[in-house]
């Protein structure tokens, strides 16, 4: 089959390579139809390397029909059409009975003291083949499939496999008060959607993006959009009576804009053998901060931020005072897809879209184009907000 595989830094290719098979009898096999390129793929196109080895297959966000089931599978069957999650889980531990399957502790991923195993995403979560191909495996498929209708087009179900779930748990551990103002720090795909339930909420919703088109997006959805500027958070206080917002949800993470000194670490330690780099990452790795303190500041105090965008740094350095001064909750991590599915699937099979997730993909190209998008969504050019891939 082709896949999207991971050759270095910001280098990926569409190879040749082996097609999955059933290895345990709860497994199933998806022909993928539709995946999506995540905005956290990229910090696996610049940042994490040393997690990763060439010919790995990327991605997380595929849906499809299933093509074959191991013999324990009962709840799909071949013909069905389904989402896949990006967490893989088995819906029956502690964790995952409380809803924290990305905390799953059938599939934690003991040697780097990680949660659950992820799709297509690095030594740290299992280095698990991704869906970014034709064919996928997906292991304990009874819990790791979501079922869905054949009428409606794919990018109605696609983003139930990651972003939007991750969306609605940045909203949810947000907290927003009722009558009370959501700030959106990032306009990519997590915090479009996020700011769009907001909306569908009811909150005031602010957010704040560098990129005009991202903004203009944002508008067209009922989102008070503001432009990056160092003046930015003066303007959220501004328009919130001087007090800041209610919530803030950070969909940015980890290679934000300024922070250039630690953007550079980052580059060098990537330039390091991979032994000796993914050591200094996991105890001494930093993260550009930029997002993550603007939210800080732009909160009011009493309020919550929400941190949704993915961190990786154990050696950040982080606003202590200003946190216990404000008195500010923080809430975050990994989405717990299958949490969230039962409230999402209705409003995204809703004829009115209320989530608006037919106004989210700009480019959707085939398998081949994987490597020439993956260069356009980093750089930000030619309008790309959301890339859809057809394998």
């Amino acid at each position: 089959m082709r896949a999207v595989t991971w050759q270095g830094k910001r280098q990926v290719s569409v190879d040749e390579v082996p097609d999955p098979t059933i290895e345990h009898p709860t497994d199933a096999i998806i022909k993928i139809t539709s995946t999506a390129i995540c905005g956290s793929d990229l910090h696996l196109y610049e940042v994490f390397g040393p997690f990763l080895d060439k010919g790995d297959i990327l991605g997380h966000e595929p849906m499809g029909v299933v093509v074959e089931v191991g013999d324990a599978v009962t709840g799909v069957k071949v013909g069905d059409r389904v989402v896949v999650p990006f967490n893989i889980a088995c819906g029956s531990c502690f964790m995952c009975l409380r809803g924290l399957q990305s905390q799953c502790e059938t599939t934690q991923v003991r040697e780097y003291d990680s949660g659950a195993a992820l799709f297509g995403y690095t030594k740290l979560y299992g280095q698990v083949p991704g869906g970014q191909a034709e064919y996928l495996r997906v292991p304990l498929a009874d819990y790791n499939t979501v079922k869905v209708g054949s009428e409606l087009p794919d990018e109605r179900y696609l983003f139930l496999s990651d972003i939007l779930p991750t969306a609605w748990q940045g909203v949810e551990y947000a907290d927003v008060p009722d009558g009370g103002t959501l700030v959106v720090m990032g306009l990519g795909p997590v915090g479009q959607l996020a700011a769009r339930v907001g909306v569908h909420r009811g909150h005031r919703v602010l957010a704040v993006d560098p990129v005009a088109e991202r903004r203009a997006m944002a508008r067209r959805n009922g989102v008070t959009a503001l432009d990056l500027t160092d003046t930015t958070v003066e303007e959220l206080r501004e328009a919130t009576e001087g007090r800041g917002a209610d919530s803030v949800v950070d969909a940015v993470g980890l290679e934000a804009h300024g922070n250039p000194g630690i953007g550079l670490a980052q580059g060098v330690i990537g330039l390091l053998p991979d032994a000796a780099a993914r050591k200094l990452m996991e105890y001494a790795g930093v993260d550009r901060l930029a997002a993550l303190q603007a939210s800080v500041d732009a909160v009011r105090r009493g309020g919550t931020v929400s941190i949704s965008g993915v961190y990786a740094g154990n050696a950040d350095v982080l606003p202590m005072k200003t946190l216990f001064d404000k008195q500010i909750s923080l809430r975050m991590g990994q989405c717990n897809v299958k949490r969230w599915t039962d409230e999402l699937l209705p409003l995204v099979e809703d004829p009115t879209d209320p989530l608006g997730v037919t106004d989210l993909v700009t480019h959707t190209v085939g398998l081949e184009d994987a490597p020439a998008m993956y260069d356009t969504f980093q750089k930000k050019e030619d309008g790309c907000i959301k890339v859809v891939l057809r394998p």
